[in-house]
């Protein structure tokens, strides 16, 4: 012993093969790691871990004996077991830090539940408790689940994007962070919102998890609160804006097409309005785009107004129409109404447009105000005398349908809900602004105050409200029901770029799927339970429209694209390992 050399040993005797150990603080080391997984490095790859759900064989082969327990559990009785925990817990924030860990535990597993019980987990996984995720974002933070490009990536974005492990990315989701659903500028903490998203684009729509990518732009904060957090995770500093925003944001576009290609999805998500309205249509030509808040939002609110009609009668043409809310959301719904409206009644959409109002912190947006408006209301200043409220613009213009997307709770107030049952059978009443705190009026508010005779859908759920013995089912306007199936049926069909008729032939299809039981119930939206079919259904109809607009790449065209759509999409069911 006296002459081995002592200097590459630890304690115990082993051998410090890497220089780890014995490697001091400044020192620097290498981080080695094998090629393929096995033993304890499996169960930390949550693609491949399956947790109890290892057979003896694959507990063999894998070098797994001994890290697990001995007891063999199935998926089901693990999905049984993740469920009891999470219901466990009583704040909404706890089951949603309880199910991301999942995530990052064991991929396949999180999917599992997430599918089989989307009903019940669709708030907790998304609005509105993301909402409430994102704020404390930076308290939570545990693991990054995509990719953060701040200022500091300036001039090598590209490289970036080749840090993240997968190749084959088909679908991208990008906040800046600065209009985080109702709750403003959360800067980088946005992140949430693209994380949940793609989760829904693989629990709802079928595309498989590898094939996505979460990414917020970090371009700073005007919010002062976030400045004060110490657990803050972004830059410190004032948004970025003009020429130096519009810069990197082109960086990013130009870097995603040159590592991905031509038929990388981009969806915009929760852009404040001056850049939102701006990057759509500066990329729209050039990438396979599309902004959720403005063309998602407005698919499926088209979809739960055409549900609506069978309800009430008539047809889009017929219908008068006030938006509480002027926006990207607000703006988005009312253009893809008056675009259907035209279409459907042959009329032209500067006709199809006077049919729709606008209500902003101003009041009703009109002609007189044209100068002074930002462009995207300019289309919908008519001529009209000047309203200062939604009380006197709902008295004067006698609306049939309602729509909120102020990001204001409480704004639909008593007086004006009473004022439109007042003239209406069958009021249309669409409360869609996220998260729930910030719905114009709740489920039962609006039932109450018309007692009971309205057609009621909101953006955030709520529960069955019971009148005078009679109970009423709130549809929800959830954009869920529209983008995992426009991003599926871009993916299946290889476009290159997505088409206004896309999102059109979208909203029909949703809608083409309430039945006359679900419309009996008061019901605009077939239930959630039944996305993974729905968002096939759309995804079949978006990629024929791709194919029929000449924006399709992938051929031949199958013949039956519903089944191909179906056969698609991701199932979460375990793999067995050699």
């Amino acid at each position: 012993m006296a002459n081995r050399d002592m200097s590459s040993l630890i304690g115990g005797g082993v051998r410090d093969v890497f220089g780890e150990d014995s490697a001091t603080e400044e020192q620097i080391i290498t981080p080695w790691t094998r090629a393929v997984a096995s033993g304890v490095e499996l169960l930390r790859d949550p693609r491949y871990n399956k947790g109890t759900a290892f057979n003896e064989k694959e507990r063999d082969t894998h070098y797994l004996r001994g890290l697990l327990p001995p007891a063999y559990l199935t998926q089901d009785l693990q999905v049984k077991r993740i469920l009891d925990n999470i219901r466990s817990y009583e704040e909404p924030l706890q089951k949603y830090i309880a199910i991301m860990d999942l995530l990052e535990r064991n991929e396949r597993l999180f999917y599992k539940v997430l599918i089989d019980n989307i009903e019940e987990l669709l708030p907790v996984v998304y609005t509105p408790t993301v909402g409430e995720a994102c704020q404390k974002y930076g308290l939570i933070f545990q693991r990054p689940h995509g990719l953060y490009i701040s200022l500091k990536e300036r001039g090598r974005i590209q490289d970036v994007l080749k840090n993240w492990p997968e190749k084959n990315v088909r679908v991208i989701v990008v906040t800046d962070g600065e209009r985080i659903l109702g709750l403003g500028d959360l800067g980088v903490q946005g992140m949430g919102i693209p994380v949940g998203k793609l989760g829904l684009y693989v629990a709802l729509g079928g595309i498989r998890p590898s094939l996505c990518l979460p990414v917020a732009i970090d371009v700073g904060t005007n919010n002062q609160k976030l400045f004060e957090d110490p657990y803050y995770i972004g830059l410190r500093q004032k948004r970025a804006t003009g020429q130096e925003y519009d810069d990197l944001i082109h960086e990013f576009m130009f870097a995603v097409k040159q590592e991905y290609g031509e038929k990388i999805l981009v969806q915009f998500e929760d852009f404040a309005n001056h850049n939102a309205f701006k990057l759509l249509a500066k990329y729209r030509e050039t990438h396979l785009v599309f902004n959720d808040d403005i063309q998602g939002t407005a698919a499926v609110a088209l979809a739960g107004v055409l549900a609506a009609l069978r309800l009430t009668g008539g047809n889009l043409a017929d219908q008068r129409y006030v938006f509480l809310g002027a926006g990207e959301a607000g703006t988005g719904i009312a253009e893809l109404i008056a675009t259907e409206t035209s279409r459907t009644a042959k009329i032209s959409i500067e006709e199809a447009r006077k049919k729709l109002w606008l209500v902003d912190s101003q009041g009703l947006v009109t002609k007189s105000r044209f100068e002074s408006l930002q462009h995207f209301k300019q289309n919908y200043a008519h001529e009209h005398e000047p309203c200062e409220d939604l009380l006197s613009t709902v008295k004067a213009l006698k609306p049939t349908i309602l729509i909120g997307t102020s990001g204001k709770g409480g704004t639909f107030t008593k007086e004006a809900i009473e004022a439109l049952a007042s003239f209406n059978e069958k009021p249309v009443i669409f409360a869609l602004s996220n998260p729930t705190s910030q719905s114009e009026c709740t489920a039962e508010q609006a039932y109450t105050w018309t007692k009971g005779r309205c057609v009621f859908a909101s953006g955030s759920p709520f529960n069955p409200v019971t009148i005078d013995g009679k109970t009423y089912y709130p549809g929800q306007s959830n954009n869920a029901y529209i983008f995992p199936g426009m991003g599926l049926g871009c993916v299946i069909s290889g476009a290159i770029r997505v088409h206004d008729d896309m999102f059109l032939v979208a909203a029909e299809t949703l809608a083409s799927l309430v039945t006359k039981e679900h419309l009996k119930e008061g019901l605009v939206f077939p239930p959630l339970q039944d996305i993974r079919k729905i968002s096939a259904h759309i995804a079949a109809d978006v990629a024929a429209k791709a194919y029929d607009l000449g924006l399709a790449t992938r051929l031949p065209r199958p013949a039956d694209l519903l089944a191909y759509a179906e056969s698609c999409q991701y199932s979460p069911l375990y793999r067995p390992f050699r």
